[in-house]
């Protein structure tokens, strides 16, 4: 897949959510949307991303943006995680692999020298017209959420 890249139309999604939902860029037109990626739930640095997305989710609210957590992880995995840390933002399910793949985060990776394909931490920021307007890679958790908060209420 093409790397996904600022200025282009973001790639279209539709996924099963937490809670038995559904939540598609369609359904979202004319919001921004902050559409993050994470390798897996309930580990740590996943966790601590989605309580600190979490933490700003008035503010991203306020904003008019919408803030989705996508992983291959299973609709009921996301439903224990959401509850167990009280999470406050829409966890979505590409158990697939299609949207992790269009998204272009679906990377070869390596942990002490084994390689292995996973989910780069990745952040996409899409405008309310379905324009990618800011691309983050290979985050670091650490003051991630707040600085894409910022760049939200920039727009």
């Amino acid at each position: 897949m093409a790397e996904v890249v600022e200025g282009q139309k973001a790639p279209a999604f539709d996924m099963a959510t937490d809670g038995g939902g559904r939540v598609s860029l369609a359904g979202l037109k004319g919001k921004p949307v902050v559409l993050y990626f994470y390798p897996k739930a309930d580990t740590p640095a996943c966790t601590t991303e989605g309580q600190d997305f979490s933490a700003l989710a008035d503010d991203f609210a306020a904003a008019g943006a919408v803030v989705i957590a996508v992983s291959r992880d299973p609709v009921r995995k996301l439903d224990r995680f959401k509850a167990k840390y009280d999470l406050k933002i829409v966890l979505a399910s590409d158990e697939p692999g299609d949207v992790t793949d269009r998204w272009s985060v679906w990377v070869q990776k390596k942990l002490y020298g084994r390689e292995y394909m996973g989910v780069e931490r990745s952040t996409f920021l899409i405008d309310g017209a379905g324009i990618v307007r800011r691309v983050w890679r290979k985050v670091s958790v650490k003051g991630h959420a707040a600085e894409v908060l910022a760049t939200v209420q920039s727009l």
